[in-house]
């Protein structure tokens, strides 16, 4: 196998639990290099760029810090990734 592309790569990132509505200060951006290399174990895979990010009105309550209710809130600072199944 030849070289794999490197490309810059961007994250948003919260500083600590939102109140109200959520505020450019309320987040980090934070540049890494990403390579463009898909997991050698997974078959039939595409890796995807996002182009926009959105925040919607079920994204944003999950910002701060949630009291009974059935749902997790977002945890400041944890990266995450996940697998999407088509």
């Amino acid at each position: 196998m030849g070289d794999i592309d490197e490309v810059s790569n961007k994250q948003v990132i919260f500083k600590g639990y939102v109140k109200g509505f959520p505020q450019e200060s309320d987040m980090i951006l934070k540049s890494s290099n990403v390579k463009l290399k898909v997991p050698e174990d997974c078959r039939d895979a595409v890796l995807v760029k996002n182009l926009y990010l959105s925040c919607d009105p079920y994204m944003r309550n999950r910002m701060g810090i949630l009291q009974g209710s059935y749902i997790d809130s977002f945890t400041p600072g944890f990266s995450f990734s996940f697998t999407l199944y088509l």
